[in-house]
C-alpha cells in the first residue's frame, strides 16, 4: 500500500494514536501539530492520499485550514475531527471543505472504514464528463456546474445527507445518481420516490412499509423503500410536498437511524444515505411553515443548487450532441444534424423546462 496520510491535530498523544493505528493498516502517516505547518508542507512537498484534520487548534483554527487548503487542492479528501456534534458544526466543517467528520471519541473501526471509504470514493472519480449507468451524462463545462461536480467528487465517499434545490428538469436527479454512483454504497440499492405523486398515507407506506392488517386489503407484510435500501441510497425527490406528520417520522430516521411500519410496534434499524430534492424555493417552504426548518437543517448538511439551463447555455451544444447521439441510436437514423439555424434559435431559446424540454425537443 502506497497511501500517504497527514494528521493535524495540536494533541501529541492524538497525533500518535492516529498515527500507530494508521501504521499498523500499512498507511504511510506523517503528523503535524499546527495548520500553518500543514499548509507550507502542502506547498513544498507532493500533497498526500487523504489528510486528518482537527478543528479546535491555537493559531490557524481547523476550519480556516480547510479554507485554504482547498485553494491549494480542491479535491483532496479530507477528514474533519471534533468534539462537537452539533448540526451546526458539521454543516460549517462540510460546507467549508470537508469530506466527512467524525466526533471525537471515536472507535477505531469507525475511522478505518472512514478512511477507507474516502479514498475508495476518491480513486473512482469520473471526468468532467463523464456518464452514468444508462443516464444522462453530468456535463460540467461552466463554472457553476464545475463547482457541483467538485462539491460531488469531495462528498462522494462520505454518508451526509445532501439537499438538492434547482427548477423542474435542470438534472437534481443526475446529481443524485453521481452522488451514489461515486460513493461506497455504489453497489447496492439507489432507490427514488416522487414524493408529490403519491397521497400520504400511501407514501408512508411506501417509504416505511406496513404490517399485515395495518389497513384495509393489507393481507401480507411489506417493506418500504428504507428498509429495501439499506446499506444503499434513497432519493426523496419534491421532499417539500411531504404532510408535516411524515416529516417528523423522516427526521427520526436522519436521527437514529430507526422507523417502525404503519400499524407496526417494533422499530427497524436501517443503514441508509439521504438525498433529497426539491423545485420549490427553499426560503418560501420555511417561511410558510410547509417544510419543518429543523427537518431542512438535517437534510442541508450539503446544499447544492442547480441552475436553470437559460444560466449554462454554454453547455447546451454539448446536451444537443448528447441527445442527438442518444436517439440516433435508439431510432436507427444517421442524418440527426442540427442545421446552423436551429442551433441559433436554441442558443436564444430559454428552455423554461430546462433540460427534459430540451430532451423532449429533439426526440420529436
Amino acid at each position: 500500500m502506497d497511501t500517504r496520510i497527514l494528521v493535524i491535530d495540536d494533541d501529541p498523544e492524538i497525533r500518535y494514536l492516529l498515527s500507530t493505528s494508521l501504521q499498523l493498516e500499512g498507511y504511510r502517516v506523517e503528523a503535524l501539530d499546527s495548520g500553518e505547518k500543514a499548509l507550507q508542507q502542502l506547498v513544498e512537498k507532493p500533497r498526500p492520499s487523504l489528510m486528518i484534520l482537527d478543528l479546535v487548534m491555537p493559531g490557524l483554527s481547523g476550519i480556516e485550514t480547510l479554507r485554504r487548503l482547498r485553494e491549494l487542492h480542491r479535491d483532496m479528501p479530507v477528514l474533519v475531527l471534533s468534539c462537537q456534534s452539533t448540526p451546526n458544526a458539521i454543516v460549517e466543517a462540510i460546507q467549508s471543505g470537508a469530506s466527512d467528520y467524525l466526533v471525537k471519541p471515536f472507535e477505531d473501526s469507525k475511522l478505518q472504514n472512514c478512511i477507507s471509504r474516502l479514498l475508495a470514493a476518491h480513486h473512482a472519480l469520473p471526468g468532467p464528463a463523464a456518464g452514468l449507468p444508462g443516464g444522462q451524462p453530468f456535463i460540467a463545462l461552466n463554472e457553476r456546474m464545475l463547482k457541483i461536480q467538485e462539491t460531488i467528487r469531495r462528498i462522494s465517499g462520505s454518508d451526509v445527507p445532501v439537499f438538492i434545490h434547482g427548477e423542474s428538469g435542470v438534472g437534481k436527479e443526475v446529481v443524485a445518481r453521481s452522488i451514489h454512483e461515486l460513493s461506497n454504497r455504489r453497489e447496492k440499492r439507489f432507490l427514488k420516490i416522487n414524493c408529490a405523486a403519491l397521497p400520504s398515507e400511501l407514501l408512508e407506506s411506501e417509504l416505511f412499509g406496513y404490517e399485515r392488517g395495518a389497513f384495509t386489503g393489507a393481507v401480507n407484510s411489506k417493506p418500504g423503500k428504507f428498509q429495501l435500501a439499506d446499506q444503499g441510497t434513497i432519493f426523496l425527490d419534491e421532499i417539500s410536498e411531504m404532510s408535516p406528520a411524515l416529516q417528523a417520522k423522516l427526521l427520526q430516521v436522519l436521527q437514529d437511524g430507526q422507523f417502525s411500519r404503519l400499524g407496526g410496534q417494533t422499530m427497524t434499524q436501517v443503514d441508509v444515505r439521504v438525498l433529497a430534492a426539491t423545485n420549490a424555493n427553499p426560503a418560501e417552504v420555511l417561511r410558510n411553515g410547509s417544510f419543518r426548518k429543523d427537518l431542512y437543517y438535517r437534510l442541508t448538511v450539503v446544499n447544492i443548487h442547480v441552475p436553470p439551463l437559460r444560466e449554462r447555455r454554454d453547455e447546451l451544444p454539448a446536451l444537443i450532441s448528447h441527445f442527438l447521439e442518444k436517439y440516433a441510436a435508439q431510432y436507427e437514423r444517421a442524418d440527426l444534424i442540427p442545421s446552423p439555424r436551429m442551433l441559433a434559435a436554441m442558443q436564444q431559446y430559454d428552455w423554461p423546462g430546462n433540460i427534459r424540454e430540451l430532451e423532449n425537443v429533439i426526440r420529436r
